[in-house]
């Protein structure tokens, strides 16, 4: 334990103890001899006005009371503490580069010096974390910070939209409930006041955004629970239907510790298969999760899914099988 651990764990010490902290439990706790430890409460008295008193009586030390509680200035973390927030750091701009980083560089800085002076590896975390993206899409930080702004501060939002499936941009009135990481990508959760109900948003399709200064709508948790999570992926509303998938033994030992839903159910079968049945809604997001595994899953229930997910592959193979029958009847010159 370095000097700079010594310091914040007196400090934790005696400001969790009711009773004068024994010299001796001091020691203990700083893992020191009995000359640094007074060096260490002789520095925070000197050095950081921390107001350390002696009780000769119990041969201990204590906080002496105040109105305010006594707290180290600046900022004081332990070392792994630092590092774990440098790693969260590193994986906030892993997850959107650009995003608060202007905000958060005199922090990153101050951190940086701090392990620096302690020689505790300060400079690992930019390339031994790495977050890697798949299809992620690109939002602007701009429109990212006036949606946390107006979602916060909890006040009503106004944006200007192009969904995918929309032809033309148009002009939303919501109020912001939350925000939402999936699959690489941010979503907004909101009461539409155009709709009347809620939606979510995606934050790469916001083409500008203004915060209001009228107090947002709010939904209780337990009924935006309901409608956003209730059914299967980013889709929202009330699951409708319960599939029911069986996958390769193969595959099983994967899967089982995979979770596709916060309500699914599955069990090992006798030939070392696994099914796994989840409530879902719309189909389209579950339809490409299960097409990923190709082989290796059967849709078992309901018939209007397996007919659905069955359509999908045909399609594919007729599509491969028209390619590798074009390429068979071209001859050689052609």
């Amino acid at each position: 334990m370095n000097r700079f651990d010594r310091i914040y764990a007196l400090h934790r010490l005696l400001s969790a103890a009711s009773l004068p902290v024994p010299r001796r439990r001091i020691e203990e706790q700083l893992e020191c001899s009995r000359a640094t430890a007074k060096r260490i409460i002789e520095a925070m008295r000197l050095f950081l006005d921390a107001p350390i008193e002696y009780d000769k009586a119990r041969n201990g030390y204590y906080y002496a009371p105040s109105e305010r509680k006594y707290e180290l200035p600046g900022l004081w973390f332990k070392a792994d503490e630092l590092l774990a927030l440098l790693t969260a750091q590193q994986l906030l701009h892993g997850l959107q580069p650009g995003l608060l980083d202007d905000h958060l560089a005199p922090l990153h800085r101050r951190i940086e010096r701090i392990l620096q002076a302690e020689h505790l590896g300060y400079s690992e975390a930019g390339h031994r974390v790495r977050i890697l993206g798949m299809a992620k899409r690109k939002a602007d930080t701009i429109h990212f910070a006036t949606v946390a702004t107006a979602l916060l501060r909890r006040r009503q939002l106004r944006i200007a939209y192009h969904g995918r499936a929309q032809p033309e941009t148009t002009e939303r009135h919501l109020s912001p409930q939350r925000l939402m990481h999936y699959r690489d990508n941010w979503y907004l959760d909101a009461w539409c006041h155009l709709r009347r109900a809620l939606r979510s948003f995606s934050l790469d399709r916001i083409r500008a955004a203004r915060v209001e200064e009228t107090d947002a709508k709010e939904i209780p948790d337990a009924e935006l629970d309901v409608h956003f999570a209730g059914s299967y992926g980013i889709f929202a509303g009330p699951p409708m239907h319960t599939a029911v998938l069986r996958f390769t033994a193969e595959r099983a030992r994967w899967v089982a510790s995979e979770e596709w839903h916060p309500k699914q159910q599955g069990r090992c079968l006798p030939d070392g298969r696994y099914e796994l049945s989840l409530p879902y809604g719309d189909p389209r997001e579950l339809i490409m999760d299960i097409l990923k595994y190709g082989p290796d899953v059967e849709v078992m229930a309901p018939d209007d899914l397996r007919a659905a997910v069955a359509e999908c592959l045909r399609v594919a193979c007729e599509r491969y099988r028209d390619a590798r029958d074009g390429a068979q009847s071209k001859s050689p010159g052609q």
